[in-house]
């Protein structure tokens, strides 16, 4: 039993093992559970990681086990189907993104979370990255005065190579795929952490790798925010060469901007970095896998997850300090898909404004 007392059914093979498993132990949460389709999958993923019952049905998995949490890392479409099965059993939820296939759905998973009682967070876990976390301090506390103009422009080079070996869903229009769901949600989401909720936007979508008739693996956004921050977004996954990232928001005081894992400041006073308090570190990574493998990305993303799920306990148990991060919920969720469905109602009319 983790520390937390805490039990965890994991629903989905691939993410939900690369990542839900390790973050969930480490935060002291045990999984008794993996949930899947496939037996034969199911069994071998099972047995790497030492998961002692397989399932391939929720209900069954929930009273059998007797599990209070339901992690869900499954392909955006079924996600709601899932979700409102395990609140249906009164299981705390710890959802994927893109949070639904569209607004619709998030209004009713966050409505049937709110009337069951239960704890609801989003898969966001990049609020915890450090570097990001501190850029939203510098904002909040007034390093730069009031914040007027944010930037964030990224080139990935995730899907430039059409050979590569990438999740399904994320070219597949019907399973909720796209940039926009699978990257793009995390910045929106960002983005609100940072600077409160969005007004407007226009936007578009668009494919820059060699590929055909597939969903988005770019867009880029120009947008309003409520307390009247004007910025633009950009971000494609198909670019070939290094990743390279523009962060910066200036404000009537100074400017704040992200490089090379730093945060650094600039106003009359000249340009600094800020030191990364200790609230804000992350606990240390595993070992980097190969640059081929699945596991590529692990070292980056199991640290910001683990932070996740245990705020996810704090929230349950409080039995621990609260998280110096705010924690995702199926609000942010819902707010998100908000933003995703008005920029791909801008796409589709040709970059027209959307008020949201």
């Amino acid at each position: 039993m983790g520390k937390t007392g805490l039990t965890a059914l994991v629903v989905g093979t691939g993410f939900g093992c690369r990542i839900h498993v390790p973050a969930l132990r480490a935060a002291g949460i045990d999984v008794v559970g993996l949930v899947g389709r496939t037996v034969e999958r199911l069994e071998r993923k099972a047995a790497s990681l030492g998961i002692p019952a397989v399932f391939t049905d929720l209900d069954e998995a929930i009273t059998a086990t007797g599990a209070t949490v339901v992690t869900v890392a499954t392909t955006p479409s079924t996600h709601a189907a899932i979700a409102l099965k395990a609140i249906a059993r009164g299981c705390h939820v710890l959802c994927e993104k893109p949070f639904a296939f569209d607004a619709a759905e998030g209004e009713t998973l966050l409505k049937s979370a709110e009337q069951a009682g239960i704890v609801h967070m989003v898969s966001h876990e990049f609020r915890w990255l450090p570097e990001r976390a501190l850029f939203g301090r510098a904002i909040s506390d007034g390093m730069i005065g009031d914040p007027r103009f944010l930037v964030l422009d990224q080139f990935i080079p995730f899907c430039a190579d059409p050979e590569a070996r990438l999740p399904k869903w994320w070219f597949d229009l019907d399973a909720g795929g796209g940039w926009l769901g699978a990257g793009g949600s995390h910045l929106i989401d960002q983005v609100r952490a940072w600077l409160g909720d969005f007004h407007s936007l226009s936007a578009n979508l668009m494919v820059v790798s060699d590929r055909d008739g597939v969903a988005e693996d770019s867009y880029s956004m120009r947008f309003l925010m409520k307390n009247g921050v004007e910025g633009s977004m950009q971000q494609t996954a198909g670019a070939w060469g290094p990743s390279a990232n523009l962060c910066r928001c200036a404000g009537s005081k100074g400017t704040v901007w992200i490089e090379g894992g730093k945060v650094l400041v600039a106003d009359k006073g000249g340009t600094r970095e800020l030191p990364m308090p200790d609230d804000l570190q992350l606990p240390p990574p595993p070992p980097a896998a190969d640059a081929n493998s699945s596991a590529r990305m692990s070292h980056f993303e199991i640290g910001p997850f683990t932070r996740l799920c245990e705020a996810m306990a704090f929230r349950i148990t409080a039995s621990q300090l609260p998280s110096a991060v705010a924690a995702p919920t199926f609000a942010d969720g819902l707010a998100t898909m908000k933003v995703m469905d008005a920029m791909r109602a801008s796409a589709a009319a040709g970059g027209a404004l959307q008020v949201i």
